[in-house]
């Protein structure tokens, strides 16, 4: 009885899904769904797609289970890698990948896609799909300047690795070819239909947002208006492909425009750009430390409200929503096991959630966030992830179990739970 219960429960989620056919959409500075404006908490779970798929990684009954447990504490936008490009032979990257040399597809993957999407279709959840990554832990900006002659991404890691690596992705900014082969390659996703929906991509209501990249910068001064023009080209693209959906840059807000806030405004300002994105991550910017992750939270609000205000009068000027797509931060000591207890972190995602409550009570612009990220099930085996291990929301170059939340962080859990039924009220 119980199966047919929630059988028939999914059934009557994608049946009234289907029936309002209705796109989010923008009207001011608030996102609108089914009428209503939509305020969410939601989470990044950029590994989906390769848990949904038939091939290596994917795993469909961990893929449902996560699902499940994220539908079940009110979660319903999830922020979605489309898959990884072949990374660098200097990066522990992504595997396996979607995207293996210029327009070599691994089907298994789109139809991991194709079977994600139409899972978080029954359960009435909207995805935010990012097309690439200015970061070579899944291929990548790498992987279309690899195979425009600029060799494989150098390793970041190490003395001086960082700003090599920022010299070499610069180039993604002014680089005609490589940006042809990525623009190729949007041309392949956006049109493609659904093998279990029959649906086209552009045509599913699933589907919130086209987003250009996780975290697109110019990676140098002299790159910004380079950067504002691949951005430009690249939104006109999208909304030439799918009139239907949202589009966004996936931007870290000022931080990810070289901490410059008139660059920043131009970004965003652009026609074809439906709403402004931005990051926080207080230990990866010296807010804190591993030794004080707890004692430094009074310095880490103060810092995270300047900035999220500062990037809010940028939004308001574009007259436009603002959403806090990633924000993380680090288990109780900086362990990363299940074990390991979060009350820091659980303070800082209380932090974070407030801001959407008030800015939905005081009409303000800010209008949702999606943790990073969702480990689920997920659990860690050694600090460095390796294909075979369980996917975590931690990027493969990162520790493993770093900013993952397990379905064992019941605290944590319970204050998303919280969170979403405030914003419903």
């Amino acid at each position: 009885m119980k199966r047919l219960l929630t059988a028939l429960f999914v059934l009557f989620t994608c049946c009234a899904h289907a029936i309002t056919g209705k796109y989010i959409t923008v009207e001011g500075n608030r996102l609108m769904k089914d009428g209503a404006p939509y305020f969410y908490v939601g989470a990044n779970f950029w590994y989906g797609p390769i848990l949904g798929s038939k091939g290596e990684g994917g795993n469909r009954e961990r893929l449902v289970y996560e699902l499940d447990s994220l539908r079940s504490m009110g979660v319903d936008n999830l922020r979605i890698l489309v898959g990884a490009e072949r990374g660098s032979k200097f990066a522990n990257s992504v595997s396996p990948v979607l995207q293996s040399a210029p327009g070599v597809y691994d089907e298994a993957l789109f139809d991991g896609l194709d079977y994600l999407l139409a899972e978080m279709e029954k359960r009435n959840m909207v995805a935010v799909l990012y097309l690439t990554n200015s970061w070579d832990w899944s291929g990548g900006y790498g992987f279309y300047l690899r195979e425009t002659g600029h060799g494989d991404s150098p390793s970041a890691e190490g003395p001086g690795g960082f700003e090599a690596y920022c010299n070499y992705a610069a180039n993604m900014n002014s680089d005609p070819k490589a940006q042809k082969l990525f623009f190729d390659y949007i041309k392949t996703v956006i049109p493609r239909t659904n093998k279990y929906t029959g649906r086209k991509y552009t045509e599913d209501p699933t589907i919130m947002a086209w987003q250009i990249a996780n975290e697109p910068r110019p990676f140098s001064t002299k790159e910004c208006d380079n950067m504002i023009k691949f951005l430009t080209k690249t939104t006109k693209l999208i909304k030439s492909l799918d009139k239907n959906h949202l589009v966004s840059l996936g931007s870290e807000g000022i931080v990810g425009c070289e901490n410059n806030e008139e660059v920043c405004e131009r970004s965003v300002m652009d026609k074809n750009v439906d709403y402004m994105t931005i990051h926080i991550w207080p230990k990866n910017w010296n807010w804190t430390s591993n030794d004080r992750l707890t004692e430094a939270l009074p310095n880490v609000y103060l810092k995270a409200k300047d900035y999220i205000a500062s990037n809010s009068r940028i939004a308001d000027k574009a007259a436009k929503p603002i959403v806090i797509e990633e924000f993380g931060y680090p288990r109780d000591h900086a362990l990363y096991s299940a074990e390991a207890t979060v009350s820091a972190r659980d303070n800082f995602y209380n932090f974070i959630f407030q801001q959407i409550i008030q800015s939905k009570e005081n009409n303000g612009n800010i209008v949702g966030c999606n943790f990073w990220g969702w480990g689920g099930k997920g659990r860690l085996n050694g600090s460095r992830w390796k294909a075979g291990d369980d996917f975590l929301c931690d990027p493969p170059h990162e520790p493993q179990g770093w900013y993952s939340v397990y379905d064992s962080d019941t605290t944590t859990t319970d204050l998303i739970k919280a969170a979403v039924k405030t914003l419903r009220k």
